[in-house]
């Protein structure tokens, strides 16, 4: 009688223990309410209806992140180095930050450039749209597009995100007491003679931790010269580009190694088709540790036997500097024309 008495007990309490457990959980549930598209966290996936989107966002914008939309290059703005200060750029679509202003770069192409996004912000996925193959980039919590990423961009990543102007959002950085939220904390200036400095002006300018930079005439002996002035080589200036960069971003070292790489100087007074004093090699130090950075680059150079002929590049203290006539600022940029430097 044991044997067979103890698994109907045990049966009959399994049961009972079942039936209690159902009970239990169908008592505690609430009705079920339709799930509407909200705004939670920014883990979150935001889904909206078409017509929500459309509420939401400009016509533009609308056309753009939910239709795959370019805008025209150089018109969306966002397009100069980190010209809005420290911060970081939000997608328009659900304000989520996609990139900081310390990995923006200018490269040239006529819309805002990062090579590098903040963690998990961005989504990609391969379009084969238009007859190419390309990398298009997505936010990844609206999954609204923001445009594509390419192999071409600058270290440390080697990624250029080109991005649509129209569908981001800069915000400033909050100010510290006594400084402004859209201005780098400390910076610092170089100016470098490498040639035509319209080719000069946009290398520096794609440079990671480069600000901004302007083109201009240094080293002659005429005040306020103009263009005409500086060609007829009566003044003795030389093409130039002053650059103001980050030194917590770029040092000057990085700077002295993008000017050595672009241009030859070991030609006096010349580069490539470009003959004249104007031209010549030259780095104007605003200090004493840029002389001796500059100083030390060039002696390292001629020893390494990188060129066949000694360097003859200028190294001298800064002097007055001339902006140059607006129309030459960013010249390769307002001429849709690739940089012209090697």
């Amino acid at each position: 009688m044991r044997s067979l008495a103890t698994p109907m007990l045990l049966l009959t309490a399994i049961g009972l223990a079942v039936i209690l457990a159902h009970a239990t959980t169908t008592g505690a549930e609430s009705p079920q309410t339709p799930a509407t598209p909200t705004e939670t966290t920014m883990s979150d996936h935001l889904v909206l209806t078409d017509a929500e989107w459309r509420a939401r966002l400009t016509p533009e914008q609308y056309r753009v992140l939910r239709h795959q939309g370019t805008e025209p290059a150089f018109c969306g703005g966002y397009t100069a180095t980190k010209e809005h200060g420290i911060g970081a750029y939000h997608c328009v679509g659900c304000d989520a930050p996609l990139f900081t202003s310390d990995t923006k770069f200018d490269s040239g192409s006529g819309w805002p450039s990062f090579f590098q996004p903040l963690p998990g912000r961005i989504a990609s996925v391969r379009d084969a749209s238009h007859g190419m193959v390309r990398d298009e980039v997505t936010c990844a919590r609206c999954g609204g597009h923001l445009g594509h990423v390419f192999n071409d961009g600058p270290k440390p990543t080697g990624l250029r995100y080109c991005i649509n102007a129209v569908a981001l959002a800069f915000k400033a950085q909050a100010a510290t007491p006594g400084t402004s939220p859209t201005a780098p904390s400390t910076t610092s200036k170089a100016t470098f003679g490498a040639g035509c400095f319209w080719g000069v002006e946009a290398t520096f300018r794609a440079i990671p931790g480069v600000v901004d930079a302007r083109v201009g005439y240094e080293g002659g002996t005429l005040a306020e010269p103009t263009y005409h002035d500086v060609c007829s080589e009566d003044t003795n200036h030389a093409e130039v580009v002053e650059v103001d960069y980050d030194p917590a971003v770029v040092g000057y070292e990085r700077l002295l190694e993008v000017f050595w790489a672009n241009h030859d100087p070991t030609t006096p007074n010349r580069q490539g088709p470009d003959h004249g004093s104007q031209y010549r090699s030259v780095v104007f130090f605003h200090d004493t540790e840029q002389q001796r950075a500059a100083l030390e680059a060039k002696r390292k150079l001629d020893a390494s036997g990188r060129f066949r002929r000694p360097i003859v590049t200028e190294v001298t203290p800064a002097q007055t500097f001339w902006k140059a006539e607006e129309y030459h600022q960013r010249y390769l940029e307002k001429q849709g024309l690739p940089n012209c430097h090697r």
